[in-house]
């Protein structure tokens, strides 16, 4: 039977203390970078693996990050699933494992907080007044927000920049001489909780549309098949003259396009939504592309970097770009 290497198996490799090794493992202790390559050259030959118990012991860490993604009424599980995803594939990259978090509860949260349970967490589907921001604030445990509450000092943020994502598709409809634009954006209730995304991809819509001088109308809307088609009713109910519009409902956007299609309207659509949403469709979409993995795999760079050291925090939003449709082959 073979012998399980030990940490003094490694320690004698190295010509080092064990306690040396055991600061290599833990990160506890600056090593000096050739004993430091030395301990981890002697673990690779050796092919040490230290027992996982005894190393978030000895290191007080749990290898283990919460993220936090309340499954609430008007959420896309689709969407939030690519979040997901990125989070969980870059934790991976640093050995650490995801806790998922997905209920809408701020005592859960602190009972998170207040033990040992994880070395971190990140924060989706932020409200711009959002009761779980000060717990977060104020826990031990290092964060980061996807989203961006409405006082973000103090916090690391990470999101598309919506606001912009608003600005751009105004400006792009309204370059192409469309006088009256439509939004048809968040379900009702996503609307009325102030979800950061959705207040401001609103307020970047409206802004710029008045900059531009163009008529706007505004539809929330139901993220089902009946929710798409009631809302383009609406819009067409109350602006007729429409011929530009913003979908940021992913759930709804095939009904609005099904439905625009039984009305024989044709507006110039542009989609918010994932690259593989837009693709999906049965008519080539200009979409602003809504990077869901690149802003999960950055949330846990950057929740990793406060773990690691002192890093002052930080908001980082991401430049929307509007991709045009292939053309025909």
């Amino acid at each position: 039977m073979k012998r399980t290497v030990t940490i003094d198996d490694v320690a004698r490799e190295a010509k080092v203390s064990t306690s040396t090794v055991s600061y290599v493992l833990s990160g506890k202790r600056p090593i000096s970078a050739p004993t430091r390559k030395r301990v981890e050259q002697a673990i690779a030959e050796l092919g040490y693996r230290p027992h996982a118990g005894a190393r978030a012991l000895a290191s007080s860490r749990t290898n283990t990050i919460a993220l936090m993604v309340p499954l609430r009424v008007g959420v896309n599980v689709h969407v939030i699933m690519e979040f997901v995803g990125g989070v969980v594939a870059r934790a991976r990259d640093f050995s650490h494992d995801v806790l998922l978090l997905t209920q809408d509860d701020v005592s859960g949260l602190d009972r998170v907080t207040s033990g040992s349970i994880v070395d971190a967490l990140v924060m989706m589907d932020v409200e711009a007044d959002d009761p779980r921001v000060p717990v977060v604030a104020a826990a031990d445990q290092p964060s980061v927000l996807i989203g961006l509450p409405a006082d973000p000092e103090g916090l690391s943020c990470v999101d598309l920049d919506f606001e912009a994502a608003g600005r751009l598709a105004v400006r792009h409809l309204a370059a192409a001489g469309h006088q009256e634009i439509g939004l048809i954006g968040a379900p009702p209730e996503v609307m009325a909780r102030h979800t950061s995304y959705a207040d401001r991809l609103l307020r970047g819509f409206r802004t710029q549309a008045e900059l531009a001088g163009v008529a706007i109308r505004v539809e929330p809307c139901e993220a089902s098949p009946a929710g798409g088609r009631a809302a383009v009713d609406r819009l067409l109910a109350k602006a007729p003259g429409t011929t530009g519009l913003l979908v940021h409902n992913e759930g709804a956007l095939p009904h609005v396009l099904a439905r625009l299609a039984e009305t024989g309207r044709q507006p110039d659509v542009v989609a918010l939504c994932p690259a593989d949403v837009a693709a999906a469709q049965t008519v080539p979409l200009a979409h602003i592309e809504l990077p869901a993995e690149a802003i999960g795999r950055t949330a846990v760079d950057m929740v990793m970097a406060r773990l690691e050291g002192e890093v002052p925090a930080e908001t980082r939003l991401l430049a929307p770009a509007l991709i045009q449709p292939r053309p025909a082959s």
